[in-house]
Parts: C-alpha cells; structure tokens; sequence
C-alpha cells in the first residue's frame, strides 16, 4: 500500500483527499499543514505539523515518514494578495516547489501539483494541456513558474491544472463561491457578481479523487482537472440561488471593470478535460450535481 504525504492537510482540498483516503482505504495517509490538525477525524492516518516554507522540517518529516508520492495543495491562491505581497507569493508558490522537487529526487518520490487556470490569458478558452500560457498576474506567473521547475525536474511528477474549487469541510471558516452566495443570500444581503467572466467551477471531492487517481496509476505529465460545464461567474450564483430556492433580485450583475480588482483575472478559461478522463478515469460531476453532494454534506454535518 503506497504512502501518500499530502501538503496543506487543513485546506479545503487536503481535507477532501484526507476524507477520500480514509473512506477508500487504499493508501497510507501522511496529513501535514502549518499549525495543529483542523480535520474533525483524527484516526487512521498521521498527522505532522509542517512549515512548507522551512526547507529543514519539510525534509525532517518527509525523511521520517518515507512517502511514495506528494500531493502539494499548499499554496497562496488569493489573487489580489499575491499582486500586494509578491515575496510572499514567491515563497510560497515557487520556492516551496523547489523544496519539495529537490526532495522527491533524491528519494525518487512521486509528486502530485496542483496548478491553476491562471496560468493561461482567458482570450482562448477553453484549453487543452498543450496551449502556451500567458499569465495575466503574479499568482499565474508564480503557479507557472513553479510548473516550470517541475517540468525540469528527473523526478516523477504529475501536474493537475483546476479552476474555482467548491465544496464544505468542517471548517465553516473556510469559504468558497458556492458557500459565500448561498451565505450572502440567505442573510438577505445584496452581492456584486462579475458577469463577463467564464469559468469550469471544480468540486472538490472530484478533485481529491483525480489526485488519488494520479497517484494510482503513477502518472506523469501535465493532466487539466476541473468541472466539466462552462459558465459565467454570475451564472455560477443564479444556479446557486436556484438549487437552494434563495432570492435572485440580491444578485447585481456588475461588470469586472467595475470591481477595483488588485490583479488581472482571464475572461475565459476553462479547459479541454479528454486527457484525464481517458489516462486518469477522472469522471466530474456536472455542477448540479455537485451542488447536491454539497448540500447532502451540510445536512450531514448539521444531524
């Protein structure tokens, strides 16, 4: 059974793929994340406090727990922040890859990374895993760079592109798009939603899944692992609305212009998702779907 250590344990997705190992019980679970263990289960799997960005514990830990692949989540995803504080981004989307890269080669351990659409422009969507990028912002250009560095790299690697990742976890702190509307709107607050921006919104069980998948079928190269529905932002929230019968007339459509966004977003992105379907057997969920499975989850969480 292979050993899995997975980076940013606490976050949305790493919780996602704890859940997921723990219920399929095909690989050995290494959750590690900066501070104490925020996942509600802690049996079954070890736990290990680790700072992505001290070179000396990640090797510590990977050294002691000898895992047969990574799976890195652990980044900084907010856009706007990564425009303000570049060192910040820098250290954590690129040189923490480079730690981990190093590592992985010396003991020939797989690594699994996530990446983004924001790598690309969003003048050509959607797109498939050869089209060139062009970031539009220091997040993409960091999240490029550091798929760069992978790309180089002798070491087993897999690189998973996705786009707007949604689901529930635990942690109610945790937000995301689906849970911010359906908060927003529950509460009766009026929400500003871009309505000239198009995107794949990607539930994050079936992106646990395809990471479980990678490491599975020990594959390499460059994989796009997203939803499979193209839609505008603002459609994204009336469907949010539809599904949990809220008030649309709180949804203002706004232009992205409008917005004084710190960084660059592309207007359409999306991608081609054949390759992961056939190499992977990745198979996601259309978006009602998933808003299902998000709202059975919340129920469960509330018995």
């Amino acid at each position: 059974m292979k050993t899995i250590l997975v980076t940013g344990s606490n976050g949305l997705l790493g919780q996602k793929i704890t859940s997921a190992i723990l219920d399929k019980k095909q690989f050995n679970l290494v959750a590690t994340s900066k501070g104490l263990n925020r996942f509600e289960v802690t049996d079954g799997y070890n736990y290990a406090e680790m700072d992505i960005l001290d070179p000396v514990q990640v090797r510590e830990v990977i050294v002691n727990y000898k895992p047969d692949a990574i799976i890195h989540t652990a980044a900084l995803t907010n856009v706007d922040k990564c425009e303000k504080e570049h060192a910040l981004a820098h250290q954590l989307n690129v040189d923490a890859v480079n730690t981990l890269v190093s590592i992985c080669e010396e003991f020939n351990i797989q690594l699994v990374h996530l990446s983004t659409d924001f790598i690309f422009d969003g003048a050509n969507g959607p797109y498939s895993e050869l089209d060139a990028p062009n970031p539009l912002s220091y997040y993409g250009e960091t999240k490029l760079e550091a798929e760069e560095i992978i790309k180089n790299s002798p070491c087993k690697w897999a690189i998973l592109r996705t786009i707007i990742v949604y689901g529930i976890i635990g942690d109610r702190n945790r937000s995301n798009i689906v849970l911010w509307a359906k908060n927003a709107l529950e509460k009766g607050e009026p929400i500003n939603v871009v309505n000239d921006q198009w995107r794949m919104p990607t539930l994050a069980d079936d992106l646990a899944d395809c990471c479980l998948l990678a490491v599975e079928k020990d594959a390499y190269g460059v994989f796009n692992a997203s939803g499979n529905e193209m839609m505008s932002i603002s459609e994204l929230v009336y469907r949010v609305a539809d599904h949990w019968n809220l008030d649309k007339t709180l949804i203002r459509e706004v232009s992205s212009g409008s917005i004084p966004y710190a960084a660059n977003r592309p207007v359409k992105t999306g991608f081609i998702l054949d390759k992961a379907i056939k190499e992977l057997g990745y198979a996601p969920h259309t978006f009602e779907e998933g808003l299902i499975i998000v709202e059975r989850q919340l129920i469960e969480r509330e018995l």
